[in-house]
């Protein structure tokens, strides 16, 4: 959750630490610190300064203790262990303020070895598990060197981990190490930038490598070395494992605002050029299929498989709820979806015949990455849809394919949700060809799916009228959103980003579960929101928004194109353009997700930087 990075290098390092963390607030923002190492000081002394919020907070502290050194680590906090405290945030010290440490993961143990490590005299000051980390490295660092140290700490460790460290008696060396967390490597001219993820290291290079769990990369200004803890361990650093150096795609433009007030705002507005760049040169428009070229080498697995398992985490979970209507409907494929941090203690019944998709927008969902090594180790096919090249969950499936979405910055999942409906709309349509779709349908799906992009365009043209829509109903403290079959999960995720930025209660519900319960909360508090198009259970819809209205409720709906008659139910009306049932999420999910924007830009909330949340979950 939290965010690292380290640098290596000739220019000054507190520059470029701050700017990298400024860039991976989104993962955690309860505090940030950073350590440096003054190499204008005859004893190479580490300076550390640390605060109470957002990054920012660090600038004037830097400023006024003329950080100069070329060789530092920093960490932005989402707190596990302790409150957002000074005390509390990273780099963490050994007892002789020699050795820093910057830490993302949990350390399961750190209670019975800081117990130990007390009764031999190591003295501790924070709450954090993160501090049993340097006095285990101080411990070790008496008869070798700072690498051999932290792969011997590290072996004691039980949990996840990805760190960077640095110490007064190497000055000129920093060692990172990963197990859970990730931690990419990028390589710049005479300089290195070890960070959480590559957002930090754009502006310098897109020359990366990622570190695999049990790796640790050894770095100098003027070089790299990667090997395996266990080696490290036992001294062995010359056995250096190959790692392939790959190309980052994104520019540093992606990951800036543009202009926007926030980074969701203008990451909902990317959503018609997002599905073109998942679109683009997979639609096969003749043969009414898709060419999935991550899925090439498995295609024959799919082919034979009766069963698919997904499992996926937030935002992820309700686009693959999505993905079980379409794939049961269109390929034939009995589709459960699982959420994937109870996946494992669901003794969950794979065979041969199954396959399990991973969706993950970081690629490093710690729970996800979970459900997949689960699947692995039972023997399964593993797939996934990822957007971060190179992660962890690309590397570990069988075969997958990307969203190309570009960076995400707001930590409320808009455009990634989107990508992945896209990718999952695709990916239907090839299973469906494979099996029992004819041609005719496949064709007529493919040509739908290409014209998604204008119609976002068009939705996105409303955007004033949503505004106002929002702001009458800012006031409010609850909401339920009601949906049927493939809204119905619309519904779950349009619930969500209205909570996670506005923080106005909202329940999302399968609109035929109302009356069983949830219809009790209807009064001058509440309103429901109904995602009504036309499809196979408009009639339906229109019942249960008659049965809020008979209460009194006040009713938002979301509806199709030249319906007018919605309107002598629902108090306000939004439009989408009409679209083939399947992929009408694709387009009912969009004035949801500028609805919650503008209600919570109306109740003054952090939009970008909702309390309590970060952006990637890498801890479990």
């Amino acid at each position: 959750m939290c965010g690292i990075i380290g640098y290596i290098g000739r220019q000054k390092a507190p520059q470029i630490l701050i700017e990298g963390l400024k860039r991976l607030e989104y993962r955690g923002y309860d505090s940030a610190g950073l350590a440096v190492v003054d190499n204008n000081n005859r004893e190479n002394k580490i300076n550390c300064v640390k605060v109470v919020g957002k990054v920012k907070g660090l600038e004037p502290l830097v400023s006024e203790q003329v950080l100069n050194g070329s060789l530092g680590i920093a960490h932005t906090r989402w707190a596990t262990h302790g409150a957002p405290t000074e005390i509390n945030a990273h780099p963490h010290c050994d007892c002789k303020k020699r050795i820093y440490v910057a830490h993302n993961g949990i350390i399961e143990n750190y209670a019975a070895l800081k117990s130990k490590l007390e009764q031999e005299g190591h003295k501790f000051q924070s709450e954090t598990d993160t501090e049993v980390l340097p006095h285990l490295i101080e411990k070790f660092f008496r008869d070798c060197s700072l690498e051999e140290a932290v792969a011997r700490a590290l072996t004691l460790v039980e949990g996840t981990y990805g760190i960077a460290v640095i110490c007064e008696h190497e000055p000129r060396k920093l060692v990172a190490a990963r197990c859970g967390s990730p931690l990419v490597l990028g390589l710049g001219n005479k300089e290195y930038i070890i960070a959480s993820d590559v957002s930090a290291i754009l502006r310098h290079t897109r020359q990366v490598i990622y570190l695999d769990d049990g790796e640790m990369a050894i770095l100098t200004s003027d070089d790299f070395n990667v090997v395996d803890v266990e080696s490290a361990m036992r001294g062995e650093t010359t056995k250096q494992i190959y790692k392939q150096i790959q190309e980052i795609e994104w520019d540093i433009k992606q990951a800036q605002k543009e202009g926007y007030p926030h980074f969701m705002l203008k990451e909902i507005n990317e959503q018609d050029e997002v599905v073109r760049n998942a679109l683009r040169g997979r639609l096969l428009m003749e043969e009414g299929t898709a060419k999935l070229g991550g899925l090439e080498n498995v295609e024959d697995k799919l082919r034979g498989i009766k069963r698919m398992v997904i499992a996926a985490c937030g935002t992820a979970y309700y686009a693959g709820l999505i993905a079980e209507y379409m794939f049961s409907e269109f390929a034939g494929l009995l589709t459960k979806t699982e959420i994937a941090s109870e996946f494992r203690y669901r003794h969950p019944i794979l065979d041969e015949q199954t396959a399990l998709l991973n969706i993950s927008q970081s690629g490093e969902t710690a729970d996800t990455l979970a459900a997949l090594r689960e699947a692995k180790r039972k023997g399964i096919l593993s797939l996934g849809i990822v957007n971060v090249v190179g992660s962890t969950i690309a590397r570990e499936t069988d075969a997958g394919v990307y969203n190309h979405a570009g960076p995400e910055i707001g930590v409320a999942s808009t455009k990634a949700f989107i990508s992945q409906l896209t990718v999952l709309s695709l990916l239907t349509l090839f299973l469906g060809r494979q099996r029992n779709m004819p041609a005719t349908e496949g064709k007529n799906l493919a040509e739908e799916l290409n014209l998604i992009p204008e119609k976002i365009a068009q939705i996105l043209k409303q955007q004033k009228y949503i505004k106002k829509i929002a702001q009458q109903y800012a006031g409010y403290e609850h909401a339920l959103y009601l949906g049927r079959k493939y809204n119905y999960p619309v519904a779950l995720e349009g619930a969500l980003k209205l909570k996670e930025i506005s923080y106005i209660h909202a329940e999302g519900y399968a609109a035929g579960e109302m009356k069983h319960g949830p219809i009790a909360l209807v009064d001058k508090n509440l309103f429901s929101v109904f995602i009504a198009p036309y499809d196979t259970v408009y009639e339906k819809i229109i019942s249960n928004m008659q049965e809020i209205k008979a209460r009194g409720g006040k009713i938002i709906a979301i509806a199709t194109e030249g319906n007018k008659d919605i309107k002598k139910i629902a108090d306000d009306v939004i439009y989408i353009p009409p679209a083939p049932e399947m992929l009408s999420p694709l387009l009912t999910t969009v004035p949801l997700q500028l609805f919650a924007y503008y209600a919570a830009a109306e109740r003054g909330c952090p939009i970008d930087q909702p309390r309590n949340l970060a952006k990637s979950v890498t801890v479990e």
